[in-house]
């Protein structure tokens, strides 16, 4: 299946089920939270990780970085 996308239905109280597919391709789990967007004429869900999983993301990062003289 080439297409990624796949059709979801709203129920009575606004609620929709994300695809199996979906689901195990970005790792989620039940009771997850999910951060919500409106842009246009559509919606993004943006997986809220726990600050533990971010934890070293910065590893390895040049911070040698030229300073202006009046931030030293």
């Amino acid at each position: 299946m080439n297409d990624p996308s796949e059709v979801v239905t709203i129920s009575p109280k606004y609620q929709v089920v994300i695809p199996k597919r979906t689901r195990r391709a970005l790792g989620l789990k039940p009771g997850q939270k999910m951060r919500v967007f409106a842009f246009d004429n559509r919606i993004e869900l943006v997986p809220v990780r726990p600050l533990k999983e971010l934890r070293g993301f910065l590893a390895g990062i040049d911070t040698s970085v030229e300073r202006e003289e009046d931030r030293i």
